[in-house]
């Protein structure tokens, strides 16, 4: 008589044991759902640079020992008690967007993303640098077949920070809209910028970053160690929008002055430095700044959505889940082409 099948009881997960310490590989027991959650068997996980508040223990509240991971694809594995809309087997994704309490100002006007008690993956609780992870059935995303795990991954952030940022920034097609950085989030800012019809300045340092500014869609080419990239931008008569996506506020107060009027600076990259500008450079022409924030899950879908049916996609490097350090370290260094994805199948 055949024996039965063994059940899986313990999986790996790489987790962070206190602020800035290295990442572990551990056997942890498979989780349990609870009443309005699912369990993801996942798939791909991306390493996004806002993993460092993990890793280094700058968000405050965190609890310890925690496991990173905010752009997570996978299939549904288990569903806890009240659960109807999600079935197991269903390929799903979870984004920055962890979780929202419904009952907030924010949430009963139906701004989910800036729920007072927003809940984050790896940060309110463990992410997707693991086998299998535990979500609330709020922040799940249905994830289209026609993306690969890979790719669909690094969408449910950086995707949908840049995604969401540009659609609603005011531009109409044809006018001017800049991205500052070409890197994990420009290298798609650029890819959206162009799908939605702008014509679209890149801005990067080097001469080597032109033909891939041009082939991701980019119609002028920007060196910022040639020239005066703001300089540049009013010469084209001054951009509706710049998406500012490097994480450096000196680079950002510099780009002020390349906006048109009624012209928007839109912050998406994590900088803690400040931003300097002038009362005057705001006042003359009516320019702003504004921050962005990533999207609900509905947000997330529509960028999946967009993506598939535009052809963007991220440039990806492959990690295994043993090799998250070496992921995490590759992605901070700048290093990175353009996106790191850890992988468990």
């Amino acid at each position: 008589m055949a024996n039965a099948a063994v059940q899986v009881t313990t999986m790996k997960a790489a987790l962070v044991s206190a602020p800035g310490e290295d990442f572990q590989i551990v056997k942890r027991e498979i989780p349990k759902t609870g009443a309005g959650e699912v369990r993801i068997k996942v798939h791909a996980c991306g390493v996004c640079h806002s993993d460092a508040l993990t890793k280094e223990g700058s968000w405050p509240g965190i609890q310890y020992p925690r496991i990173p991971g905010h752009e997570v694809v996978g299939l549904v594995d288990e569903v806890g008690s009240g659960v109807s809309v999600w079935k197991a087997g269903q390929r799903v994704g979870v984004g920055w967007h962890g979780g929202h309490d419904n009952t907030c100002c924010e949430c009963r006007r139906g701004d989910y993303r800036n729920c007072h008690n927003l809940r984050i993956p790896g940060i309110s609780y463990d992410g997707g640098y693991q086998e299998y992870m535990i979500a609330p059935v709020e922040a799940l995303v249905a994830v289209p077949d026609t993306l690969s795990d890979v790719e669909a991954a690094p969408l449910l952030c950086a995707g949908v920070t840049t995604y969401n940022a540009l659609r609603h920034n005011g531009a109409s097609p044809g006018e001017l809209v800049a991205v500052q950085g070409i890197g994990g989030l420009g290298h798609l800012g650029i890819q959206f910028a162009s799908r939605f019809g702008y014509k679209v300045a890149a801005i990067g340092r080097g001469p080597e970053r032109a033909a891939l500014a041009r082939k991701l869609g980019a119609t002028v080419y920007i060196d910022s160690e040639l020239e005066n990239a703001a300089e540049a931008l009013r010469k084209m008569g001054g951009a509706k929008t710049i998406i500012a996506t490097a994480p450096n506020s000196k680079s950002m107060s510099e780009l002020i002055g390349g906006l048109g009027p009624n012209g928007t600076l839109i912050v998406v990259g994590v900088e803690f430095a400040p931003i300097e500008v002038t009362p005057v450079q705001l006042i003359m022409g009516g320019k702003s700044i504004q921050g962005w924030n990533t999207g609900a899950p509905a947000d997330a879908e529509d960028t999946l959505r967009f993506a598939e049916l535009s052809h963007v996609c991220p440039m990806i490097e492959t990690y295994p889940l043993e090799r998250a350090a070496e992921a995490y370290a590759r992605m901070m260094s700048g290093q990175a082409r353009f996106r790191a994805v850890i992988t468990m199948k």
